[in-house]
């Protein structure tokens, strides 16, 4: 079976945190070995920490997200250090910055400022950062050259920059992670894009409960008790293929893939399999060939002291 990490995901996100014991076995028998929990806020540290404790297989890493950036405690940086302090397998995650719909209601040169705070935090700590960026890789850019290199490695995740900004975060120590948000992205830049990130440097992920993938229904899996799905669809997983072309009370009506349900329908860690999918397509490499190359990225990537990654 192939072997698969996912590099990114949010199993303590409260639409999922009931479900994540079978969301996490479900995913480890369909070959996904390990799941990398990003924490966004002083809120859910203790959720992730918790979650690392009962999983073997899942990495915790401790982060202010930049969404959250305006409700941090006047403590949050002290907060934050002592979580690394008495969680040694712990990562930085998920910080950056974003201008987005979203990320323009929040300053943002305080989201710079948090930003640059746990980027030299990472540093010190020689650990990897899972960073968020939406619509500011200039910004982004210019922060990293100002602190880095990175040599214990930087994630950039979900990544959707140019194909052209490729080499210049590489030289810093990004590593580039993809998700079902790829398939958003037009199919020439995409490709483009893929093409520039050295095999080195390529991970997947889920991003789950988010990213679904916009591929066709009867290849994805849902998360059971989905209340955003229709009727048509509770209980179907990818193994359902009467999922296929289900209607949705209308006859006319026939769904086809994941772009024609609900904007909200949570994503499944399985579905990494199909951003592996797409994107083996994408560089004309065998997925078995990727999946490998991939996890052998994220083993790299993860293996600083007192990582879970390490133990035997």
């Amino acid at each position: 079976m192939m072997r698969l990490f996912d590099a990114h995901c949010h199993l303590q996100d409260p639409r999922i945190l009931s479900k994540a014991p079978q969301l996490i076995k479900t995913a480890q028998d369909k070959g996904v070995a390990r799941f990398v929990v990003n924490g966004v806020s002083e809120q859910d540290w203790h959720l992730v920490k918790h979650l690392s404790q009962t999983y073997p297989s899942v990495i915790p890493c401790f982060g202010l997200h930049p969404w959250y950036v305006a409700e941090r405690s006047p403590s949050w940086f002290k907060t934050l250090k002592e979580y690394f302090d008495s969680t040694p397998s712990a990562a930085v995650g998920e910080i950056g910055v974003d201008k987005g719909t979203h990320g323009r209601k929040i300053d943002f040169s305080e989201q710079v400022e948090v930003l640059r705070q746990q980027l030299e935090l990472a540093k010190e700590l020689n650990k990897p950062a899972s960073i968020h960026c939406v619509r500011a890789f200039g910004d982004l850019l210019e922060l990293m050259k100002s602190i880095g290199p990175f040599p214990a490695g930087v994630i950039i995740h979900s990544y959707l920059g140019s194909a052209e900004m490729v080499p210049e975060f590489s030289n810093l120590g990004a590593y580039f992670s993809f998700s079902g948000f790829l398939m958003s992205l037009k199919q020439t830049k995409a490709k483009k894009m893929l093409k520039m990130v050295s095999q080195d440097r390529i991970l997947f992920e889920t991003d789950a409960p988010d990213a679904l993938p916009m591929s066709t229904i009867d290849s994805l899996h849902f998360v059971e008790g989905d209340t955003s799905l229709p009727k048509e669809l509770h209980g179907q997983t990818a193994t359902s293929s009467s999922a296929s072309g289900s209607s949705l009370g209308n006859p006319s009506h026939v769904m086809k893939d994941a772009s024609m349900l609900p904007k909200g329908t949570l994503n499944h860690p399985v579905n990494i399999h199909n951003v592996l999918d797409y994107v083996a397509s994408m560089l004309e490499i065998s997925k078995e060939e990727l999946a490998e190359l991939s996890y052998q990225n994220a083993v790299r990537l993860f293996s600083y002291e007192g990582s879970k990654v390490l133990e035997k």
